[in-house]
């Protein structure tokens, strides 16, 4: 029997406004991500992931400890980071702190790893930026190696070595799923197929199609490597209201501002409703509109990259917690059914021709 295509949601804990448009706190937001997770468990989605931010604007700089209190207060669904920053961490303690959410959900652990697109980690941690690639490639060969959980020996230049080394707890099924999320650098995608890793894309802009060639290097890198072949998934940000016009509304403000926030840190331009409106659209990587548009265009986009998952980043900026609510329960009760079933007929259609 074939896996069912998987939904998922992601969050950076975005610090939003309550409904008079009052700022909260970032503890009030962490509060509300913990409903957000327990309410995508009740409406059936696959997976939800945290990111992990260092700022004023995100509330998370702690996924796993968020996603045990979502573990505590749910049954079925995945839960896992959205990115965590390897390179500003140590390796053995993101796997002790996973393979303890792996615990304490019985084994519904999940890790991304990444190197995140901010930086404020580096200088909080006293960490060199001039060091960023070769912090990630080390850890990443240590974590890997910890994934085999047996004694390790190791020995690199950023991190003390380890001779014989046992790390706990272990997980009870001895392997804790871990993706490699990246964004369109194809040294990073030949570096997942290099550890045989499944491939997290995240596609924030431009056209998801514009995405094949990588998705189309991981697999030639996967069987250059002579590694089996391995998922691959999709994190991209949108909103699903009851109508088009409405998701766009309701979501512009909100993304407009964030967007603008981060141009100014970044250099860009301000973004145009021009640009959101191209982006909302058929071919933008924003997956914006009722629940049939969002769903035909995950849907489309899944077949042609050959996903195995998709993330909607559903967090965008300061929209309140109670429409993010009703957003998640469209996206779980009438977006994912209908993209499973477009995903598996298409997929029917194609093992019949």
């Amino acid at each position: 029997m074939k896996k069912k295509f998987e939904l998922g949601l992601d969050t950076f804990g975005d610090v939003t406004f309550d409904v008079f448009g009052a700022r909260l706190s970032q503890a009030a937001t962490l509060r509300n991500v913990v409903a957000e997770g327990v309410l995508a468990d009740q409406v059936g989605l696959d997976f939800f992931g945290i990111g992990e931010h260092h700022r004023e604007d995100f509330a998370v700089s702690a996924p796993e400890v968020v996603l045990a209190a979502i573990a505590g207060q749910t049954t079925g669904i995945r839960l896992g980071s959205a990115v965590t920053v390897l390179s500003s961490d140590d390796p053995v303690r993101v796997f002790q702190r996973f393979s303890t959410l792996d615990a304490v959900s019985s084994g519904r652990a999940e890790v991304i790893l990444g190197r995140g697109s901010f930086t404020e980690s580096f200088p909080l941690f006293g960490l060199e930026l001039e060091q960023y690639e070769l912090l990630f490639e080390e850890k990443l060969n240590l974590f890997t190696e910890l994934l085999k959980e047996e004694p390790i020996t190791w020995s690199g230049e950023t991190r003390a070595g380890l001779r014989n080394q046992r790390v706990f707890p272990p997980t009870e099924s001895g392997s804790l799923t871990t993706w490699i999320g990246v964004g369109g650098s194809p040294q990073s995608v030949v570096r997942a197929a290099h550890y045989g890793l499944p491939l997290m894309l995240a596609i924030i802009g431009g056209s998801p199609l514009a995405f094949v060639p990588l998705v189309q290097l991981y697999h030639r890198a996967l069987a250059q490597f002579e590694k089996p072949t391995r998922p691959i998934g999709e994190h991209s940000p949108g909103y699903v209201a009851v109508t088009d016009a409405q998701a766009r509304e309701e979501i512009w403000p909100h993304y407009a501002a964030m967007q603008d926030r981060i141009g100014r840190e970044r250099g860009w331009g301000p973004v145009t409703r021009e640009r959101f409106e191209h982006d909302a659209g058929p071919d933008g990587a924003l997956f914006v509109g009722s629940p049939e548009t969002v769903a035909t265009k995950i849907a489309a986009t899944a077949v042609r990259l050959g996903l195995a998952r998709f993330d909607l980043k559903y967090s965008l900026g300061t929209l309140s917690h109670e429409k993010l609510m009703t957003s998640i329960e469209l996206y779980g009760t009438e977006v994912a059914p209908l993209v499973r079933e477009l995903v598996a007929a298409d997929r029917a259609d194609d093992e019949s021709g």
